[in-house]
């Protein structure tokens, strides 16, 4: 009977050292939860029997490092929660590993070429439907612009230009003058010349020339004592037409902001919000999920955000190939949330988190499996001592 519960020792011993070492292997790889060999006593009624490694226990809930990356699609997990994906035939994966791509279909992918899971874009304030997430890897349409935004200082130090009578080819008629870009439909740049003329008392008279043409429209910016303008002054409704078939671009320039004081007339704003078309440069990820695709024209567009899932009983995930993991019966369903909402924890960007395991914990765990090891072995051999004794006592 001593033989056989320390051959069960032996087995249960050998089960535990698979644990560890899996563990000391995978102590540098991403996101990898370390486990644990627990043992549990066999009976024969209520005769005892030997050991055996009743269940190992996942240490998901402790976090591993953060390890900085730089990568602007790695992301880690601060808190609960894992990444979602789905493969080729519909089964859903969860894992902490972070490292994401966009494939050439335009989808985003994690490590092993699974589709990322997430909602998307948000329409009026709500997120969309829970899915694939689709990157837009083409053009992004051309934006009119409707308006532009000029803030700056007309200096109260300006005099009446010598020229009364004003013509735009005539510097000697206006005392500044400021170009600022519109775009049409087509994306083509045109230029709005504001030519600046000091007017009397606090007045400053702007002169609007589309293209190069010859100024057709005025506005008459009034400041009071103190410099300011009235709130929400802008120029009001300017139309320039383009000749190359776009539409007629309708557009007004807010001066809210400006000022006359005394010194140097400067220009601090002169923005507008139009754009050209782009060409798909590349995505990002932020630090609340949303998924960023870059455009040549410098613009950026939210094309969908990461879905994180929590579950009731996290340790009780099946653990999968992959650094994954699927849900079951024990573990509950998986509820999803976006980054930083719920339980789910906040993500940081450009870093991924490391394994979980303790090397120094490991090694004192492989050392008391020697010694156990050693000590069934002990046992062993003195059985089989005193079998060969009892036979020679015998014969």
């Amino acid at each position: 009977m001593s033989f056989n519960i320390a051959l069960s020792g032996i087995q249960a011993i050998n089960e535990q050292l698979e644990a560890v070492s899996n563990n000391i292997a995978n102590s540098s790889t991403y996101g990898f939860k370390s486990s644990r060999a627990n043992f549990s006593a066999m009976y024969a009624g209520e005769q005892a029997n030997g050991v055996s490694v009743g269940s190992l226990t996942q240490n998901i809930g402790t976090n591993g490092s953060v390890e900085s990356t730089g990568r602007s699609l790695d992301a880690a997990i601060e808190g609960r929660g894992f990444f979602v994906s789905r493969d080729s035939q519909g089964t859903m994966s969860y894992s902490r590993v972070g490292i994401f791509a966009a494939d050439n279909n335009g989808n985003l992918i994690d490590a092993v070429g699974r589709k990322v899971q997430g909602y998307g874009p948000s329409v009026n304030g709500t997120l969309g439907t829970m899915g694939d997430i689709k990157i837009p890897t083409g053009q992004i349409a051309a934006k009119a612009s409707t308006g532009v935004n000029f803030v700056g200082n007309l200096s109260a130090d300006w005099a009446p230009p010598t020229n009364a009578a004003f013509d735009a080819s005539k510097p000697d008629s206006y005392n500044m003058v400021k170009q600022s870009v519109l775009y049409d439909s087509l994306g083509t740049q045109h230029t709005v010349s504001q030519y600046f003329v000091k007017g009397a008392s606090n007045s400053v008279t702007v002169h609007y020339g589309f293209d190069g043409a010859a100024p057709a429209a005025t506005k008459t910016l009034n400041f009071d004592a103190l410099g300011q303008l009235p709130a929400a002054t802008g120029s009001g409704a300017l139309t320039l037409t383009p000749t190359n078939g776009a539409a007629p671009i309708n557009f007004s320039i807010d001066y809210t902001g400006t000022t006359q004081f005394a010194g140097e007339a400067t220009s601090t704003t002169n923005s507008t919000d139009g754009y050209a078309s782009g060409t798909y440069v590349g995505v990002e990820l932020a630090a609340d999920g949303s998924v960023v695709a870059r455009y040549s024209n410098e613009q950026k567009q939210t094309v969908g955000t990461i879905a994180l899932a929590t579950f009731g009983n996290e340790g009780a995930l099946t653990a999968t190939s992959d650094t994954s993991w699927q849900a079951n019966a024990a573990s509950g369903l998986a509820l999803f949330s976006t980054p930083g909402a719920g339980l789910a924890g906040k993500l940081n960007t450009g870093s991924l988190e490391g394994s979980n395991v303790d090397i120094t914990s490991e090694l004192v765990g492989l050392m008391t499996s020697q010694r156990n090891y050693q000590a069934n072995s002990k046992v062993i051999t003195t059985e089989n001592q005193m079998m060969q004794t009892l036979m020679q006592a015998l014969g």
